[in-house]
C-alpha cells in the first residue's frame, strides 16, 4: 500500500510517499520520498511565525511538494492507495490547507482520507529509524509548540501524562534568542554557542520539581534571562557561551528528568524522543546518559525525523486506517486536538 502523506500544521510545507506492507506489522514501512519546504525565510523578518503569511505559504508550495514527493518516489498520483494529512492540532488556517487538497485528491481518484494528529505523527516517527523500539515505550515530544510526555503503548493507544502549562521548550529556546539578538529559529545557533560555554556559570531555575508532576514549565526561566540581560545587558564572546550553555542546560535538564522519572513511573523500559527540539545535542546526550544510568534505553530518531515531516503522517495514517478506517468526506481541521 502506498500513502501520500501531507504536513501544513505549522511552517513547514512536506509530502511524503510511504509503502508499507498489507497487514502493517508485516515488514517495516519503507519511505520511498520525504520532502521539506521550510518557510524560516518568510518568518525569519518577523521573529517567530506569522500565521497568515504561513497560510499562504503553504496555499503557494503544498502542490509542488507533493509532486516533488512523487517524483522522487517514482509513483504517479494514480499510485497512491491513500492519503493522511495533519488535521490538527496547529494554525488553523496552514491546517486548512493541507486538509482540503488531500480530500481533493482522494475525491479526484475514489481513494480514503485519513486526518491525523500531529503529535501522534511525532510519537511514531522513531518506527521509520533504523532499530525501532518495540511497544510499549514512553515518549517526550518536544518542539516550538508542545511539550508533552505520553505513554504509548500502541498506535491510537496513547495516555497523556503531562504537557508544559505555559511556554513550549521551543518557544523559550526563540524567545530567549531574541532577547540575545540571535536569528529566528534560535535553538540551533544556542545549541551551537552552548558547546563553548559553561553550563554550570549561572543558575537559572528548573520549575515544578516536585515528583508527583510530569508538567512542565518553561516561562520562569525565560524571565529568569531577562532579568540578567536587564542587568548587564548582552554578553558576548565567552560570557554569551557560557549564557547559553547555562540556560540550555536548565531546559534540558527539566525535560530529561521528567523523562526518565515518568518512563520509571509507569515501568517502560524504551524511552523515545520526537519533535524538532529533540535534535538539540545536549538534550540528546542527557537522555542517553541518564537512561543508560537507570537501565532503559534510548530511542532518538535522526534530525530528518524530529522536524515537521510528510513521512510521520503518512505512517500514522497508515496505522489510523488499519484502526479506525478513513475519514468521511467532512473531514476538517481541529487547530485544538489533544490526545
Amino acid at each position: 500500500m502506498l500513502v501520500l502523506g501531507l504536513e501544513t500544521s505549522c511552517d513547514e510545507t512536506a509530502a511524503a510517499v510511504l509503502r508499507c506492507a498489507e497487514p502493517l506489522r508485516a515488514a517495516p514501512p519503507q519511505t520511498l520520498s520525504d520532502v521539506v519546504h521550510s518557510q524560516i525565510p518568510v518568518h525569519r523578518l518577523y521573529g517567530g511565525v506569522v500565521p497568515e503569511l504561513a497560510s499562504r505559504d503553504h496555499l503557494a508550495r503544498v502542490l509542488p511538494v507533493a509532486d516533488e514527493a512523487l517524483r522522487r518516489a517514482g509513483v504517479g498520483l494514480a499510485d497512491i492507495d491513500a492519503f493522511a494529512v495533519t488535521s490538527g492540532p496547529g494554525l488553523v488556517g496552514a491546517l486548512l490547507v493541507g486538509v482540503q487538497t488531500a480530500k481533493a485528491l482522494a475525491w479526484a481518484l475514489g481513494r480514503p482520507v485519513v486526518g491525523v494528529n500531529h503529535l501522534e505523527g511525532h510519537l511514531l516517527a522513531i518506527l521509520l529509524a533504523p532499530d525501532p523500539p518495540p511497544f510499549p515505550y514512553l515518549a517526550l515530544v518536544v518542539s516550538g509548540g508542545h511539550t508533552a510526555l505520553y505513554d504509548v503503548r500502541a498506535p491510537g493507544e496513547l495516555t497523556a501524562l503531562g504537557h508544559t502549562r505555559d511556554d513550549a521548550a521551543g518557544e523559550a529556546f526563540d524567545k530567549v534568542g531574541k532577547m540575545l539578538g540571535l536569528d529566528y529559529p534560535a535553538g540551533a545557533a544556542i545549541d551551537r554557542l552552548a558547546r563553548g560555554g559553561d553550563a554550570r556559570r549561572h543558575a537559572f531555575p528548573r520549575a515544578l520539581r516536585q515528583r508527583t508532576s510530569f508538567d512542565f514549565s518553561f516561562s520562569g526561566i525565560k524571565t529568569a534571562v531577562l532579568h540578567h540581560l536587564e542587568a548587564g545587558g548582552v554578553p558576548e564572546g565567552r560570557d554569551l557561551a557560557d549564557l547559553c550553555a547555562s540556560f540550555q542546560e536548565a531546559v534540558c535538564d527539566s525535560l530529561a528528568t521528567k523523562a526518565i522519572r515518568a518512563a520509571k513511573a509507569r515501568g517502560r523500559g524504551h524511552l523515545v524522543a520526537g519533535g524538532g527540539v529533540a535534535a538539540n545535542s545536549r538534550l540528546r546526550a542527557l537522555l542517553r546518559e541518564r537512561a543508560g544510568a537507570e537501565g532503559l534505553s534510548a530511542y532518538l530518531p535522526p534530525p530528518s525525523l524530529c522536524t515537521d515531516n510528510g513521512a510521520m503522517v503518512a505512517l500514522a495514517g497508515a496505522f489510523a486506517l488499519a484502526g479506525r478506517g478513513p475519514d468521511a468526506p467532512d473531514l476538517n481541521a481541529d487547530p485544538a486536538w489533544r490526545i
